[in-house]
């Protein structure tokens, strides 16, 4: 039984489908990437296992129970956290006032939890009674991380973290996920930058025109000529 298995899966906007029979699986303290192009539904396939859309059909399968009906609520209550593509900060709260809403649904973080997510995020020591939305950019998207790990997540969501960041916080985001990943964290990542993707994940897949085109390690995706040209510029 995998972790994470989605089966089957079609979403439809109006008329137009916008995945058609996705299938794909994650296993427990695996870092699995799910790349392609913009607009290809990535983050439709994140938002989906999210239950922020319905499945028109296949199923979806968590630690052998189906979540493809459940309400978004619940789906994070089966410690399931979504960092969405865009940060999507709360901007008119301080930095712990964002690390605390990401705990909502464990209740408050204690002053020892506090301290452990500042240890991994020391740039939000700094600025923890600072409004989110004078951060940078960077300082932003490291926020929503530790947002989306706040309430201690069997299964971490997380849609283009490198959008828009200097080379070096990519970087320090890169090495903080392998760190989740050897903390026992199981995470689901989608991204357009295939060189960070296959840095740190164990497998992947690449999706074109909603579906999902081919698959493999990341040795495997990284030799083949496809993902060279398409992603990787060689």
């Amino acid at each position: 039984m995998e972790f994470l298995e989605v089966q089957g899966i079609s979403v439809k906007r109006g008329s137009a489908s916008v995945l058609r029979d996705v299938s794909f699986a994650v296993g427990q303290r695996e870092i699995v990437t799910i790349l392609g192009s913009n607009g290809v539904g990535k983050s439709t396939a994140l938002r989906t296992i999210s239950g922020l859309h319905r499945p028109s059909s296949g199923t979806i399968t968590h630690e052998g129970v189906e979540i493809s009906l459940l309400t978004p609520r619940d789906i994070v209550r089966r410690g399931i956290s979504h960092v969405p593509e865009g940060r999507l900060v709360f901007p008119g709260l301080t930095v712990l006032e964002n690390l605390q809403m990401g705990a909502f649904s464990v209740g408050r973080l204690e002053r020892g939890e506090l301290e452990a997510v500042f240890d991994r995020f020391p740039v939000l020591r700094e600025f923890k009674g600072k409004n989110a939305g004078a951060l940078s950019g960077g300082q932003q998207q490291m926020l929503a991380l530790a947002r989306g790990i706040a309430a201690k997540p069997r299964l971490l969501l997380l849609d283009e973290p490198s959008l828009g960041l200097a080379p070096v916080i990519i970087l320090q985001i890169a090495e903080i996920l392998r760190e989740l990943r050897d903390d026992g964290m199981t995470i689901l990542l989608v991204e357009q930058n295939a060189g960070l993707a296959l840095s740190v994940a164990d497998r992947g897949y690449v999706m074109v025109e909603g579906a999902v085109a081919f698959s493999g390690s990341t040795d495997e995706l990284r030799a083949d000529d496809r993902v060279q040209r398409a992603y990787l510029g060689l």
